[in-house]
């Protein structure tokens, strides 16, 4: 077992060493060229980073495996919108907490993994690291203020220690005490990412090292919806949740779920092929370009991932409402020595290694990327609870393709298509096929894309096993189907966007009414549409977006029929353009609807369908956005519909905050 833990590691150290070696050999730490002479002419004027030296600032990032060219946003339009439930994320009336999407998307899983989702918006993920590339040190400070001391704080820092060298630094913060009782959340999230790339373009690297931690005191929800009617509870402190915890604290929890992770991600390659030398036009300075035609790449990820439910001062009707188990705790002050405690932990190490070999065809900017390769993954699966454990280990090996074209440019079309297979393993016949095509059209009128996808998959672990000292569940389950056809037509220039999904599954794996995981068999069908419009007079913009959903009678599936949200608002220069100015109400509602409930002891969703979500009254918010040069900032007064209704009701249980005041500023800076 040592060996198998600790393999990873020296791997990984040993490709770090391999890394190094490559830089000194590849680079020359920046003074030769490829033939070994020195970087210089007989003027010792010559060179291939004078370009980068220049005061005119460029900061730019890209996404792992792709070209494509992205900017730090400097947008004002919707700048005063919650980061983290955009387009259709909704939470449970706390910054911080558990969220789900009302337009619904399966998750999105391909192998072994451990389940727990609600918290994926506030997490770094391997898949979205960016990849920054500065000829200027960049910084990025983020900070969000709203009444009841919920903050979000974050900084960012990017440098390039060479031009062909960037280091990325990101660190997020959420903490928030919530308006209701004991609903603390608490997180952390940082990556440090780097990418390298040889001056004579043959080698590159990109790497990342992901932390995160989620924590969620957990209360139960208030106990019922009349509190919310009366004055003697418009303090929402004093309403009554269902795990009141008198002995142990006024302001935490004594039930708590807690998920954290750390990643690395390493991925490099080198690529053969014509390198050409470009001089300025007075040649004082020269840059390679290649033309890529075959490359070898390595990508290695380790991860190891661990979620705790505790629960310190028990209460045995929890249990036994949702049918988990009958025990009779000892009860008293929490500090009385022998009080009894519920603890599950479930724990995953796992670690990927993959070869892929690659082509290229067509001219330099424009090629089709095509690849092939193997890999394998070792997975390590252990519940722990307060008086023993239990482990799996797994290993599994895979095939991988791809073939690939972007649009780098304006009236290109751009194709992918790429798999997964496993062929050994306890998951061997998983597979994922992935196609799309589509267009950039020119002079910014917008682009078209189609696709479709196709999955089968293995259940989650934590579906197959929950276990404390008290009680073991455990459960399998046959594999999950899930098909996806789509279309996107969307134009800036038109200001117009309009999208088509359609979801066929099959074994749709899910917690029940009971809250016990749970297996539909049957074959269901999801058809969503989404529009967008927006329109302009003069300086008046009116932001339309309306989702469509419709669900096959009988699924375990919760979602509205119909979202939608609207903003008026007036956008305009003021002294001179030093001064940007957007200001205006915004309103979103979804029509009724069988809202999902939500299980602390799984910490997910689950389907129910005997409590009815009928809100009064859309969600209303008036804002204004201002920016200056690098500075952007907001305040608005958000919920503002709490002063004529109750409280909107997100899940059951979990209402919406009050009517509340809400800061936040962006300030980039360049040193």
């Amino acid at each position: 077992m040592a060996a198998y833990k600790f393999s990873p590691l020296l791997l990984f150290l040993c490709l770090l060493i391999g890394g190094n070696i490559s830089f000194a050999q590849l680079s020359g730490q920046g003074t030769t060229s490829p033939t070994g002479a020195p970087n210089k002419d007989t003027s010792m004027a010559k060179t291939n980073t004078n370009s980068w030296k220049n005061y005119t600032t460029r900061t730019s990032y890209k996404k792992l495996n792709s070209e494509k060219v992205y900017y730090p946003d400097t947008s004002l339009h919707t700048f005063h919108r919650r980061p983290f439930s955009q387009a259709w994320q909704q939470d449970m009336g706390n910054l911080g907490s558990p969220t789900q999407n009302l337009l619904f998307t399966p998750e999105d899983r391909l192998g072994p993994t451990l389940g727990y989702h609600v918290f994926d918006v506030y997490r770094f993920l391997p898949d979205s690291l960016c990849f920054y590339n500065t000829n200027r040190p960049y910084s990025e400070f983020t900070y969000q203020l709203g009444s009841k001391l919920e903050q979000m704080a974050s900084v960012l820092f990017s440098a390039n220690v060479k031009p062909n060298w960037n280091f990325t630094f990101d660190y997020r913060k959420v903490n928030s005490p919530g308006y209701y009782k004991i609903q603390r959340t608490n997180h952390d999230a940082v990556y440090l990412s780097s990418n390298y790339k040889s001056l004579n373009q043959h080698y590159e690297l990109y790497a990342g090292i992901i932390y995160n931690k989620m924590q969620q005191d957990e209360n139960g929800g208030i106990t019922a919806d009349s509190q919310l009617l009366y004055q003697d509870y418009a303090d929402k402190q004093t309403m009554d949740v269902a795990f009141e915890n008198p002995n142990y604290s006024i302001t935490r929890s004594s039930v708590t779920n807690m998920q954290r992770d750390f990643t690395i991600m390493l991925q490099h390659g080198y690529t053969w092929g014509k390198t050409d030398t470009f001089y300025s036009q007075d040649s004082t300075q020269y840059t390679y370009k290649l033309k890529p035609r075959f490359r070898i790449t390595h990508k290695m990820e380790l991860s190891t991932e661990k979620h705790e439910f505790k629960d310190l001062v028990p209460d045995s009707t929890r249990y036994a409402a949702t049918g988990l188990f009958n025990h009779g705790f000892i009860n008293g002050d929490f500090y009385t020595p022998g009080q009894d405690s519920v603890l599950s932990q479930q724990k995953w190490f796992w670690i990927d290694n993959r070869i892929l070999i690659n082509g290229f065809v067509g001219k330099p900017g424009n090629e089709l990327a095509f690849s092939a390769g193997a890999g394998n993954r070792l997975d390590q699966f252990t519940t722990a609870y307060g008086t023993g454990s239990t482990q799996s280990n797994l290993t599994n090996n895979y095939l991988v393709g791809e073939i690939k074209k972007e649009a780098l440019h304006p009236g290109e079309w751009f194709y992918q298509a790429n798999t997964q297979f496993f062929l050994t393993g306890s998951e061997a016949g998983n597979f994922l096929l992935h196609a799309s095509l589509g267009r950039e059209l020119k002079n910014n009128w917008g682009d078209l894309v189609a696709g479709f996808q196709q999955s089968l998959n293995s259940a989650p672990y934590n579906y197959t096993i929950f276990e404390t000292e008290y009680d073991t569940i455990t459960k399998s389950y046959n594999k999950e189907s899930v098909t996806q056809v789509y279309a996107t037509i969307s134009s800036p220039k038109l200001r117009f966007s309009v999208s088509f999904h359609n979801y066929l599954i099959n074994n749709y794996i899910y917690i029940n009414q009971q809250e016990l995981p749970a297996q539909y068999s049957n074959s269901f069908n999801i058809s969503q549409l989404s529009v967008r419009k927006v329109f302009k007079v003069w300086k008046f913009y009116l932001d339309n977006e309306f989702a469509y959903q419709q669900v096959t009678a009988d699924a375990p599936i919760n979602v509205p029929a119909l979202l939608g949200r609207h903003q008026l608002s007036i956008e305009s220069d003021m002294f001179k353009t030093s001064l940007r100015v957007a200001t205006g109400i915004e309103v979103r509602y979804n029509t009724s609807y069988y809202a999902a409930g939500y299980d602390p002891f799984f910490n997910r969703f689950y389907y129910q369908n005997t409590y009815y979500t009928g809100n009064s009254f859309p969600v209303a918010s008036v804002f204004l956005n201002f920016r200056v040069k690098r500075f952007r900032a907001y305040i608005m007064g958000d919920q503002l519909q709490e002063f004529f209704f109750k409280n909107n009701i997100n899940y059951h249980g979990y209402p919406a905050q009050d009517a509340m005041v809400r800061f936040g500023f962006v300030w980039m800076m360049v040193n």
